[in-house]
């Protein structure tokens, strides 16, 4: 591998340790489907799907196709759930060849599945997206009779779950959790008075899993918690998750500067007094938000140190002022843990009004990751 000046780790104990804070949380029978979407938000998608695989997952979830395909031409053999569905009479010829298990939310899909099952003398599972407040995919839970009836008409398919989102479960206030709890429970009530009762109802993502116990069912959707991350900055995790993912830099340049020097692009920042600055080998286009322009912190040698000027493209720059023995070479934590100290994803996140997915995937999939074993 060609040598690049910043690591992007990903701590596969941390994911393992997080993984069985999930299971802490739910009841003996109730099964996981880790959610490796996006490439694991950046995580890495064959690498982390491998070790969840290792650790008995029940399935995992994925946005699309082209991802569930990955997956199993690297040997994954575990149900492999594709969250937005497919479109194609194509996509649905992979679906059944390779045991694929779709959502499915609209009539048009399940024809083309059901069409290309019976040719291929199979079954296919599928899970039924309803809408039970999201506004997003779905089929509203009042129209599920009718569809329910539409799909039961088609041969070559088994429902095998009922599934829906939580929009707002990070929410301190869980009157529209409860809500979406239970309207889901309507749409299940509504099945089994037609005779179905499948195996693997789920609807808990993981602020559900983590604060409403009521939307756990039969099968649970960890994601973010995973990953050691919290469905919001603000959000109050009832255990302790390790974050998986960490950015590494060095200092390229120490330099001394006098009292009111502009420092970076803009002259957005000036100097108050003699100051020493870091120049650090990372920014916006390692992943870094360039929103944490005087506001974000980097940790060099066991201290939290100030960004200051504006981020650019492949630097940013840390006031080391007062620290002696910093020098060029020395690593710098931009996200994760040097000594007692942490910068978390959600830190960063909290700093730039987005969430902790948005950050990982910015850094995550710069392509230049190294697993910790």
């Amino acid at each position: 591998m060609i040598p690049h000046p910043n690591r992007i780790t990903i701590d596969l104990p941390a994911l393992e340790h997080n993984l069985n804070q999930v299971k802490r949380l739910i009841d003996p029978g109730t099964k996981i489907m880790g959610i490796v979407k996006s490439e694991a938000y950046g995580h890495g998608l064959l690498k982390v799907s491998q070790l969840l695989e290792k650790k008995n997952i029940y399935a995992l979830g994925v946005a699309h196709l082209h991802e569930a395909l990955q997956l199993r031409l690297n040997g994954i053999k575990v149900p492999i759930v594709i969250l937005c569905g497919i479109r194609s009479r194509e996509d649905s010829e992979e679906v059944v060849e390779k045991a694929l298990t779709p959502v499915v939310y609209d009539l048009s899909s399940a024809e083309l599945l059901s069409q290309v099952a019976v040719r291929k003398g199979k079954k296919v599972n599928i899970h039924l997206k309803i809408d039970t407040g999201m506004g997003r995919l779905g089929i509203p839970y009042k129209e599920a009779g009718p569809f329910m009836e539409k799909i039961l008409g088609l041969p070559g398919l088994n429902i095998e779950a009922f599934m829906s989102h939580l929009s707002s479960a990070d929410e301190e206030k869980s009157d529209f959790t409860d809500t979406q709890i239970k309207n889901f429970k309507r749409a299940i009530d509504i099945a089994r008075s037609m005779g179905i009762d499948p195996a693997l109802n789920n609807l808990a993502n993981s602020a559900g899993i983590m604060a409403h116990k009521e939307s756990h069912f039969k099968m649970v959707r960890p994601g973010i918690m995973l990953y050691g991350g919290l469905p919001s900055p603000d959000f109050k995790a009832p255990l302790s998750l390790k974050p998986v993912m960490g950015l590494k830099g060095r200092i390229l340049q120490i330099r001394d500067l006098p009292h009111s020097t502009p420092v970076s692009y803009g002259r957005r920042y000036f100097t108050e007094g003699p100051m020493k600055i870091a120049v650090v080998s990372a920014g916006y286009g390692d992943g870094l938000p360039r929103n944490l322009s005087n506001r974000g912190k980097a940790l060099i040698r066991g201290k939290r140190t100030a960004m200051v000027g504006i981020i650019c493209m492949n630097m940013v720059i840390c006031d080391v002022t007062g620290m002696e023995d910093v020098m060029p070479g020395d690593e710098v934590v931009l996200m994760g843990v040097q000594g007692d100290q942490v910068i978390t994803a959600d830190d960063i996140a909290g700093l730039c009004d987005t969430i902790s997915y948005e950050i990982l995937l910015s850094i995550g999939t710069k392509g230049y990751r190294e697993y910790i074993q």
